[in-house]
């Protein structure tokens, strides 16, 4: 890799950095934390910080390195651009815009993938990036924000179950197994359609998809077998296995508090999958991912289930607070979250920095 070329993927992961950070700070602000604002405007950008400015910019960021042309960097500037005004308090409309460019050149990139080599997991990982496209564009369009979340939702959990259906062709799975995870995640999706009209039922339906694709995770990830070897092999399926968990529970609070657009139920429902599966899946991806987009080697290290075993018990205890209607474990289970998150951010620092000279994975 060019000097230039990685330095160029490192400004753009920064971005999508900046946008976590923000958004941990404007979570703290709406769970009552006292913070400073910085803008009056940030703690209601919480979401989309987290979920556009930097899990699609990174995930985006990964695509672009993979497709290897200068035009696929488009969708991590554009998200990460879109960030970045929302921090500076910016008219949203602005923000809003470029995330949903950075969608569709995802959804481009995907195109040329799926054109390359039709399969089942690019499918699903193209479909994931056309609901963050349009959850960004009926945001853009003034939709309420819980009609925006089951779209970026979506786009989260059918780019990981894509991801993870393409590495289960070593389990070869069967035909039946494949057209079941098509109907799961047809189920999601009309839930996600329904919900525009009929919200509470449309959340029920999307929240019984999420139930059935944990299930279906659970069955058919090579990481049940992976779980007995040792190192990142381990660690990795831990990561994975736990986070279909937190999917299954989001589903069922789905089920439970459907028709909920704020609130600790609703709270519940969205870091159960926003937290618990999407960043059990970071976390577990990490050693994988930043070799592959900033060209540095990251050794795995047994601390790293420090990070992990800390997101899960903080978010335990989040839930049990919004559950319980307890604000005390409610507030400190978020602390934790914003805790588990950084130590997450520096112990991969840490093995970044022990990993220099050597060759990435």
């Amino acid at each position: 890799m060019t000097q230039p070329r990685r330095y160029a993927r490192f400004l753009l992961l920064a971005l999508g950095m900046v946008a976590l950070l923000a958004a941990m700070w404007a979570g703290l602000l709406r769970m009552g934390w006292s913070l400073p604002p910085l803008r009056p405007t940030l703690a209601g950008s919480h979401g989309p910080l987290m979920v556009s400015g930097f899990l699609g910019t990174l995930i985006s960021l990964e695509r672009a390195v993979a497709l290897g042309r200068v035009w696929g960097y488009g969708a991590p500037l554009f998200a990460g651009l879109g960030g970045l005004i929302l921090i500076a308090g910016l008219p949203v409309q602005i923000g809003a815009l470029l995330i949903t460019l950075g969608g569709l050149v995802l959804v481009g990139i995907f195109s040329v993938f799926f054109r390359r080599h039709p399969s089942l997991d690019l499918f699903a990982m193209a479909l994931g990036a056309l609901l963050w496209a349009m959850g960004s564009g009926i945001w853009l369009a003034g939709v309420p924000f819980p009609l925006v979340v089951p779209w970026w939702a979506g786009f989260l959990i059918l780019t990981i179950a894509g991801e993870r259906l393409e590495l289960s062709r070593v389990l070869k799975p069967s035909p039946a197994a494949r057209i079941l995870f098509l109907v799961v995640t047809g189920l999601y999706l009309l839930g996600t359609v329904w919900a525009l009209t009929d919200y509470e039922t449309g959340i029920r339906i999307a929240g019984a998809g999420m139930i059935a694709l944990a299930f279906w995770l659970l069955r058919h990830d090579i990481a049940r077998r992976t779980i007995k070897l040792g190192g990142l092999t381990r660690f990795i399926a831990a990561s994975l296995l736990s986070g279909y968990v937190w999917l299954g529970i989001s589903g069922l609070l789905a089920l439970r508090y459907g028709g909920m657009t704020a609130g600790v139920y609703y709270d519940a429902i969205l870091h159960t999958v926003f937290l618990g599966f999407v960043f059990g899946m970071i976390f577990g991806h990490a050693p994988v991912i930043f070799p592959a987009v900033i060209g540095v080697a990251v050794p795995f290290h047994p601390a790293f289930y420090a990070h992990l075993g800390l997101l899960h018990l903080s978010l335990l205890l989040r839930v049990v607070g919004d559950l319980a209607g307890s604000l005390v474990l409610r507030q400190w289970g978020g602390l934790l979250n914003v805790f588990a998150l950084l130590l997450f951010l520096g112990n991969t620092v840490r093995a970044v920095r022990s990993g220099l000279g050597k060759p990435a994975a």
